[in-house]
């Protein structure tokens, strides 16, 4: 009688381990010191930056990549070390084994594959522009909160130290109340790259490039009260160039994008009792100087590796307390920058197939 006793006990205590095990393991990526398993679609150039830097990091393992080309995708395999690759992205997507997935692709597709990977129980990253406009953002976070699953916008910029740093800066007051911003993203853009051009991808530099300084003025000042643009087009109707000003009740933000020529990506960051310049390339900061009281204090904040590695950081982070949006960027702070690239675009005249 013992003996059975004993042996039902046993019994019992497994059952409870077991049961115990399979709880943790669904809900607490932490419980067991689990790796989060990344899966990457659109391997394209920004894939590569993104892939060295996920590599930088022993809290993560590069399961699966894919693109349309299976050549492609088995060669980008090959370099950054993924257990597998596919030649589809509905065939990565299917992968049970992977737990998030980074989006790569033009702009276009940034909508369908986001709620596609949610739909398959896939946490997502996925690159800026989140979408082409507000209400396919709409739609994505929608699909988060149904399916309960982590989504973000890859805006890397804003998870750098010196980002931070800076933020932190302007909030303590110690440059003043902000009166006026200026930044800008410009590069003589090479004919080869279709997705720039094709508007049918979402092209053109407001959604590519203009997002950088457009985020830099909303993440210090908010939304504005008014905003003024002017643009220049390319054949195809993505907007070449534009000209910005962002205008607030005791501020201005004047910002600038360009596929057509070069600039020195130096930003400026002005308030009543001092500035802040922030060095070039400005959104991919280590460094920038406060001036204040007629000195200088040189802040440096290096990166980890390109700087993707700090928001691959914070989507695990997230992941590992098992939350559906970063606090950092949150899917409000998505929804209202598209707002601002949508108000800029009906400002200039801009639209997408996808808006109509």
């Amino acid at each position: 009688m013992l003996w059975v006793i004993s042996f039902e006990i046993q019994i019992l205590c497994q059952i409870k381990l077991y049961y115990i095990y399979i709880d943790f393991n669904h809900l607490n990526f932490n419980a067991l010191n689990t790796k989060i398993k990344w899966g990457i679609i659109g391997l394209g150039k920004i894939a590569h930056k993104f892939a060295n830097d996920l590599l930088l990091l022993d809290t993560i393992e590069l399961e699966a990549v894919a693109s349309r080309d299976l050549s492609k995708a088995e060669a980008f395999a090959a370099t950054y070390g993924s257990k597998k690759f596919y030649g589809s992205y509905e065939a990565l997507l299917q992968d049970k084994f992977i737990d998030i997935v980074y989006i790569a692709t033009p702009h276009n597709s940034h909508e369908r594959l986001s709620i596609l990977a949610l739909e398959h129980k896939k946490a997502v990253l996925c690159e800026k522009p989140f979408a082409i406009n507000q209400q396919q953002v709409f739609k994505m976070i929608e699909a988060s909160k149904k399916h309960n699953l982590f989504l973000m916008e890859a805006l890397w910029t804003r998870f750098l130290p010196a980002i931070k740093k800076i933020k932190s800066t302007i909030e303590n007051g110690e440059i003043g109340e902000i009166s006026y911003i200026n930044a800008d993203f410009s590069f003589k853009a090479l004919p080869s790259i279709q997705r720039i051009y094709d508007k049918e991808l979402g092209g053109g530099s407001i959604l590519d490039i203009g997002i950088y300084p457009i985020f830099l003025a909303y993440l210090i000042l908010g939304m504005p009260d008014k905003i003024i643009a002017k643009a220049h087009y390319f054949e195809s109707g993505a907007d070449s160039q534009v000209s910005i000003i962002f205008d607030y009740k005791n501020a201005q933000a004047v910002l600038f994008s360009s596929f057509n020529s070069n600039s020195k990506r130096i930003a400026k960051i002005s308030g009543t009792s001092g500035e802040i310049i922030i060095d070039s390339p400005w959104n991919e900061a280590s460094t920038f100087s406060v001036f204040k009281d007629s000195q200088e204090e040189k802040i440096s904040l290096p990166k980890t590796g390109k700087g993707y590695a700090h928001q691959i950081v914070e989507c695990n982070s997230c992941l590992h307390e098992n939350l559906t949006e970063s606090s950092f960027w949150s899917h409000q702070n998505s929804i209202e920058l598209i707002t601002l690239l949508d108000a800029v675009r009906k400002e200039i005249g801009l639209v997408y197939a996808e808006d109509l």
